[in-house]
C-alpha cells in the first residue's frame, strides 16, 4: 500500500473544493453514501455519480451519469468503485475535469499505472484511503465519531 504523509493528505483535503463521488449508493447503509454526505457537511459541494441513478437527487445535487455530464469545476474525483475501473475513470476525470487537483480511491481500491498516469499529469493520487476517515483523524473528530474516547473508568 502506497505511504502518504499526514501533510500530503491534508494539503489535499485543504485545496479541494468540489468533490465527484463516483460509484455513490443512494442506499444510506452503503459507505459511499456517508462517506458523501459526511463531506457535504463539511463544506465540499459534492457531485454524485452513478449511470444507475443518473437524473435523481441525492444531497440536493442532480445525480449524473458520468464526469462527462458535469459543467463545473470538479477538484477531486473519489473513486467508489472496483479497481479495474478505476483506468476508465481517471482517463474522463483527466480529459473532462476543469480544475482537478486529486484523485482519491477508496479503501480496498487501487491501480497503480492509472495512479502513474494522473500524476504524471500533476494530479495528486491517494489509493486505499478514505477521505472521511483521514478528514476525521487529521482534523481532531474521531471522538465525534466514537474513536478515541478517551480515559477509560478504573471503575469497570
Amino acid at each position: 500500500m502506497p505511504h502518504y504523509s499526514d501533510a500530503q493528505l491534508k494539503t489535499v483535503l485543504e485545496e479541494v473544493k468540489t468533490i465527484a463521488v463516483v460509484g455513490v449508493s443512494t442506499n444510506p447503509v452503503r459507505p459511499s453514501y456517508f462517506v458523501a454526505r459526511y463531506l457535504g457537511l463539511k463544506g465540499y459541494r459534492v457531485l454524485p455519480i452513478n449511470p444507475g441513478h443518473a437524473g435523481k437527487m441525492l444531497f440536493g445535487q442532480t445525480i449524473h451519469a458520468s464526469l462527462s455530464d458535469i459543467r463545473e469545476p470538479v477538484h477531486m474525483v473519489d473513486i467508489f468503485r472496483r479497481s479495474e475501473a478505476v483506468p476508465a475513470i481517471v482517463d474522463e476525470a483527466l480529459e473532462v475535469c476543469d480544475g482537478l487537483k486529486a484523485i482519491w480511491m477508496q479503501i480496498g481500491v487501487e491501480h497503480a499505472e492509472a495512479a502513474a498516469k494522473a500524476e504524471a499529469q500533476g494530479i495528486s493520487v491517494i489509493q486505499n484511503r478514505c477521505p472521511k476517515i483521514e478528514y476525521q483523524r487529521l482534523f481532531g473528530e474521531l471522538r465525534m465519531g466514537g474513536f478515541a474516547t478517551g480515559i477509560i473508568s478504573s471503575k469497570l
